[in-house]
């Protein structure tokens, strides 16, 4: 039994578990780990759907052997399948975050712009498959990928600082990092946080900042990690001690100090005395949203909202140790287990019949071919059709597995998906209209505009050129530096977005 009803878990929650149950699923962790195991790191990048843009032997000829070999290396302790675990993700759906390029591991050289492995999301016209892709960043100057809307780096969501998060070798680090084993002190206590952290408004006043008080049990907010992390944060950016600001949400900065004594002593945090104009708290670093919140499976943990065996195996393995403070007495939420023999059972003429797959088709078992055949031929006259039959043509149209195909397709996971159809219609079954057929169709016509995106033949959003003023091209779409304004041939989407002052919220916030 669940420790909580439907209606009093965040919706963050539900959406995070929705995200657990479909976006990685365990045949991309098993084929990936294979491939990783066997050396063979592109092809487990392959398995998890990750399109690697990456020439090493020309990298080799720009920045010489000395980063290549650090860069192989990185290459071959990547995870995959552990990166898309823990990659950003928005609400409702639980999709990853579209047109975002994410820091993975940092290389200095000779030039004054490190080198980044980074990994890139599509921008939302074109996350069919919800594919990823992993290349190089090499400065402003040098950006290969000008079709996408964000090239440079995102300073809120990086992982060179949070390696346990896609390096299998540093995986056994997330108990420590994410704080599990401050979960469950004594008194809840936070010895590091002061008594309020108030954010310093960039925007319109809003709602209370988080303090102490909120930084409890149940809060999204990692605050007893943050002198820690911003240590390391400033660390890497080359300052011992200073200022950085924490994401609140769109219109709200928490501006706060990390200071201590020396080295020997604990550091701890402060909200800024004086407050700084806008563009000075632009300029500080950003603590990561990684380390800025609590970690989505250790608060579903807490919930009893995933068992353990549903976790990535690697994080699975680092949370072991924590796993019995988790547990408070409820047993996790499980899924409803399968009811053994024929899948469908049908009250057909005062009799229970079965429906069930026969030669790879879905049939009425208790009837006789030639009744089927009657049946089906008085039907298609107008006559009603016998119960079976209709079962059989619910199946097909709307079937009680829709959501469970949604949710798959949603997330990518095409090979997923087919398999539920093929175990609920057979491999040799025709798709009759209806939602179902709609939502494969639907799923292979959008891999089209991603195919376009990923060639570069649709630099802007095909809508921008319905806006005829002159500044479009023979093809219909707009220039690339142009923008339209929403006339009465945009789609309702892109209107609805550009009209809306609110931003795309993430899946880690409530």
């Amino acid at each position: 039994m669940a420790p909580h009803f439907a209606k009093d878990i965040p919706s963050h929650l539900l959406m995070w578990q929705r995200v657990r149950e479909y976006a990685v699923p365990p045949s991309m962790i098993e084929t990936a780990t294979a491939r990783r195991a066997a050396g063979d790191w592109a092809g487990a990048c392959a398995a998890a759907r990750i399109d690697v843009d990456l020439d090493l032997r020309a990298v080799r000829e720009s920045h010489g052997t000395e980063l290549v070999t650090r860069l192989r290396a990185d290459l071959r302790r990547l995870a995959p399948d552990l990166l898309r675990w823990h990659m950003p993700r928005i609400a409702p759906d639980g999709r990853l975050r579209p047109g975002l390029t994410l820091s993975l591991a940092r290389y200095r050289g000779s030039g004054a712009t490190p080198v980044q492995l980074v990994v890139r999301t599509p921008p939302a016209r074109a996350d069919a498959g919800q594919r990823m892709s992993l290349t190089l960043w090499e400065g402003a100057g040098n950006d290969t990928a000008r079709h996408h809307p964000h090239p440079h780096p995102d300073r809120r969501f990086r992982l060179d600082l949070h390696r346990h998060l896609w390096d299998f070798g540093h995986s056994g680090e997330l108990a420590a990092r994410c704080g599990a084993h401050l979960a469950h002190t004594a008194g809840g206590a936070l010895p590091t946080v002061p008594p309020d952290l108030s954010p310093q408004r960039t925007g319109p006043p809003g709602p209370p900042g988080v303090s102490q008080a909120s930084a409890g049990h149940d809060s999204p907010w990692a605050v007893a990690r943050w002198a820690a992390e911003a240590e390391l944060l400033l660390r890497a950016e080359g300052r011992p001690r200073g200022a950085f600001t924490v994401r609140l949400d769109a219109r709200r900065r928490a501006v706060l100090e990390l200071l201590a004594p020396d080295d020997s002593h604990v550091p701890m945090l402060r909200p800024l005395r004086q407050a700084l104009p806008p563009q000075e708290v632009a300029a500080l670093p950003v603590l990561p949203e990684a380390a800025a919140r609590v970690l989505p499976d250790l608060e579903l943990l807490r919930g009893g909202l995933i068992a353990t065996g549903r976790l990535h195996p690697l994080v699975a393995a680092a949370l072991a140790a924590c796993g019995s403070a988790m547990r408070s007495g409820s047993a996790p939420v499980a899924g409803p287990a399968p009811a053994p023999g024929d899948p469908h059972r049908v009250e057909c003429r005062g009799e229970v019949h079965r429906i069930a797959l026969r030669d790879g088709v879905l049939t009425a078992v208790d009837h006789d071919p030639a009744q089927l055949r009657r049946e089906e031929l008085l039907a298609a006259l107008g006559g009603p059709p016998l119960p079976c039959l209709r079962a059989i043509d619910a199946v097909h149209r709307d079937p009680e597995a829709l959501p469970a195909v949604r949710e798959r397709l949603r997330h990518g996971d095409v090979t997923g998906a087919l398999a539920v159809v093929e175990g609920l219609l057979g491999p040799g079954a025709v798709l009759r209209d209806g939602p179902l057929r709609e939502e494969l169709e639907s799923a292979a016509a959008r891999r089209i505009d991603h195919g376009l995106f990923r060639s570069g033949l649709v630099a802007v959003h095909p809508a921008a050129g319905a806006v005829g003023d002159g500044d479009t091209s023979d093809t219909g779409y707009a220039k690339a530096g142009h923008r339209p304004r929403p006339g009465r041939h945009t789609p309702f989407e892109l209107h609805r977005k550009r009209s809306s002052r609110a931003r795309p919220r993430t899946g880690m916030g409530r």
